[in-house]
């Protein structure tokens, strides 16, 4: 019965987060909205609205370990995997812009993190809490990203001469977000539809997931960082790949930092703006794993490759994810 939940509420999520995205891109695109800032907020918002779910789903339900192991666990799947697998399809290219800045800052959100879940090492405290103060400041610093996510599209819309090749990577980037247009009914019934999946799926996969764990005998940190982290990130690992088979792998790169920024800053700062999450399964080894990955991304893209992500390393990084669930599962036995 438990598998039936999860495999049921994974697939509502899918189903939920692709109508959501679909009717608010539809309905962006009819108030004029450019397709490059719809890529850049409600597609990236779709392809994270599942970990959004279920971390919110979890938080409300009392189990912090899924709702935080979700997040790191999907990260770390995101860094290490879904690039990994890309670039073993075809070497990915990464954009200066990227490796610059977004990838540190990809960095920066994963050791604010660390910070955050580590109350008893810095303030001595009886235990480790994401509290809802810790919550609002990722918020606002998910509203940073934001704006800056729109000046770089702004700027995208109306390139300068001497920065032709950053207007031909918009140009790529409009013409890969393509947007369903419907009618405005049909928008609004998707659009309800969509977020009905997303709620429901959400309840069903966290109790299915939560059952699983009570039955195997493991925890829920756990299941949080392999099951939910691997089943939540579908959306992003299919996007990746697509893009890799039509000869785009560079979008991957984006795909993740951005998913992962969003992830950090608004999926656990809505989830813990709602409920302090306790953490009693996340340790800092999970932690400092989620730090070492974004650093291993961006070392792969500026000193080995020339701004390339080769096969090779593509390997390297689908072999440390599977060293880490290994390590995951010897602990856990």
């Amino acid at each position: 019965m438990d598998i039936l939940l999860l495999i049921g509420g994974l697939l509502l999520i899918l189903l939920g987060a692709n109508g959501l995205t679909d009717g608010a891109s539809s309905v962006a695109k009819r108030f004029n909205i450019p397709n490059i800032v719809i890529g850049l907020t409600i597609v990236a918002f779709g392809t994270s609205a599942p970990e959004l779910a279920v971390s919110v789903s979890s938080a409300l339900k009392g189990s912090a370990d899924i709702a935080v192991g979700n997040v790191v666990g999907s990260n770390i799947f995101n860094a290490l995997m879904i690039v990994g697998c890309t670039a073993m399809f075809a070497p990915i290219v990464v954009q200066r812009n990227t490796l610059l800045k977004e990838i540190p800052l990809c960095i920066l959100a994963s050791l604010a993190l660390l910070i955050m879940g580590n109350d008893m090492l810095l303030d001595k405290s009886g235990e480790n809490v994401i509290s809802i103060t810790d919550g609002l400041i990722l918020l606002c610093f998910m509203a940073i990203f934001l704006s800056y996510t729109f000046a770089i599209a702004r700027s995208g819309l109306t390139p300068s001469p001497e920065k032709s090749g950053e207007s031909d990577g918009s140009a790529a980037a409009e013409e890969e977000t393509e947007i369903k247009e419907m009618p405005l009914w049909r928008s609004l019934i998707y659009i309800v539809a969509g977020l009905a999946g997303l709620i429901y799926g959400g309840q069903f996969f966290v109790d299915g997931a939560s059952g699983i764990a009570r039955s195997l005998g493991v925890s829920e940190s756990i299941i949080g960082l392999t099951l939910v982290a691997g089943g939540t990130s579908l959306p992003e690992l299919a996007t990746s790949i697509v893009a890799a088979l039509k000869k785009n792998p560079e979008i991957a790169i984006g795909n993740v930092v951005g998913s992962n920024l969003f992830n950090i800053f608004f999926v656990l700062g809505c989830s813990a703006s709602i409920t302090p999450l306790h953490l009693a399964g996340i340790n800092n080894t999970d932690l400092l794993v989620l730090v070492g990955s974004s650093i291993l991304l961006w070392l792969f893209g500026v000193f080995f490759g020339k701004r390339i992500i080769t096969r090779v390393e593509g390997a390297i990084l689908i072999a440390c994810y599977v060293g880490y669930t290994a390590w995951l599962i010897y602990n856990a036995a």
